[in-house]
């Protein structure tokens, strides 16, 4: 994945870090806006009931009001400043404080107290500038903020590259074993003593304990394989000796060649599994060399090879592993499938399709698998001979496919 993905690790953990900031600048925003607001408030009131004290005073000794002191009736009075100037001759004060805000940008303390003639001092002070001095704290936080997040968020995804680079390296490493790449193996890059590394070191544990156990298979099938193969020659040899018109004979040459060709497909397993074939590349006329192929393995009427006119194209590709998979899917649906195959030889591709019930859901999803054969009436086999031919398509770098007709029947396609 690039770096400006969204998706990735690194850009997750960012905005994980920037949430995080957001909600610590916001909890620091609140609480600092809460202190100053209850600062602006005392001083307000105290300037207000300061004033409002001298402003009495005077009244009450010269009979004159300060500038900026009202003297005014009760019905003149703001009511909510009356009731909080009740509510505090009640509690034994005498000053009654109201807060108003009478336009976003005019905000009003208001301080009011009974005189002796039954009038009300009513003090007023502007708060604006300390209301614009909490705005502009709000704005300074948020542009403080802002410019901590445009720094935090770039070196958080920066200082998650090293752990992104290590989670893809592993990811990388885990697909080519999943190839068939058994060799490869994460590492421990760096002095990084952390979960990635737990990780990475397990990953690697499991390969090697995976290769392992798939050599000692690969060995152990080659060995029974070669074991097998002296004793069989010799039943073979023995079998060709016996009468051709006695049936017991003829069943036990039969057995004897199906176990032949068991043996010979474990052979050919091995080898593949061992990764030691290669392909021995000519150019071939592929339309011609199939229809060959064909006519050698004498299958019968029921299989025919068609080559559209003009397409018979030279192909570089090892003709004898050619050969092998060609004979591999056309015994294969001759036996699990129904006729009429058809094979189609297009460009560089093959196509070999019969008219039976399909390829089983299981060798669609996973690919063809030793000794499984799918349904037990799609008939009888060893599930050996697609197994074989994907191998041999893998030793020729060529791409072999499985799928079912819309209208019935089993599909494999050899793209070389």
């Amino acid at each position: 994945m690039g770096f400006f993905n969204p998706r990735t690790l690194r850009w997750k953990i960012a905005a994980l870090t920037a949430l995080a900031c957001c909600a610590v600048a916001v909890v620091i925003a609140l609480l600092v806006r809460d202190a100053n607001r209850d600062r602006m408030d005392r001083v307000g009131r105290e300037r207000a009931a300061t004033q409002l004290e001298t402003a009495k005073e005077r009244y009450e000794r010269q009979g004159k009001r300060l500038p900026g002191v009202d003297i005014r009736t009760p019905d003149e009075t703001p009511a909510p400043l009356l009731r909080d100037l009740a509510e505090q001759r009640r509690r034994g004060g005498d000053i009654g404080i109201w807060y108003q805000v009478d336009k976003p940008d005019a905000h009003w303390m208001w301080a009011a107290t009974a005189v002796d003639d039954g009038r009300i001092l009513v003090a007023r002070t502007d708060m604006s500038f300390e209301e614009r001095s909490l705005q502009l704290q709000d704005r300074s936080i948020v542009t403080s903020v802002l410019v901590a997040l445009a720094v935090v968020v770039p070196l958080a995804a920066l200082a998650m590259e090293p752990v992104v680079r290590r989670l893809g390296h592993g990811a990388r490493t885990a697909r080519a074993i999943a190839d068939g790449d058994l060799d490869a193996r994460i590492g421990s890059p760096g002095r990084a003593r952390d979960e990635v590394t737990e990780m990475s070191a397990a990953v690697d544990e499991m390969a090697a304990a995976l290769q392992r156990r798939l050599e000692n298979e690969r060995r152990f099938t080659a060995d029974v394989a070669h074991e097998l193969r002296t004793p069989l020659m010799g039943l073979v040899t023995t079998a060709g000796l016996l009468p051709e018109d006695d049936e017991v004979a003829l069943l036990l040459r039969d057995r004897v060649r199906a176990l032949n060709a068991l043996v010979e497909d474990l052979l050919e397993i091995s080898r593949l599994d061992a990764g030691v074939e290669r392909a021995d590349r000519d150019a071939v006329p592929l339309g011609e060399f199939v229809t060959d192929v064909v006519r050698r393995l004498e299958a019968g009427p029921g299989v025919t090879v068609t080559v559209p006119a003009g397409d018979d194209v030279r192909v570089e590709t090892d003709p004898r592993r050619v050969e092998r998979i060609v004979v591999n899917l056309v015994v294969n649906a001759q036996r699990h499938g129904a006729e009429p195959v058809r094979i189609t030889v297009t460009g560089n591709r093959i196509t070999v399709r019969d008219h039976g019930p399909g390829f089983p859901a299981a060798l669609l999803d996973e690919g063809p698998q030793r000794f499984r054969t799918g349904a037990s009436e799609r008939g009888r086999g060893h599930g050996l001979g697609l197994t074989v031919a994907q191998g041999q398509a893998g030793v020729l770098g060529a791409r072999l496919a499985f799928a079912n007709a819309p209208d019935g029947g089993a599909v494999a396609t050899l793209d070389l």
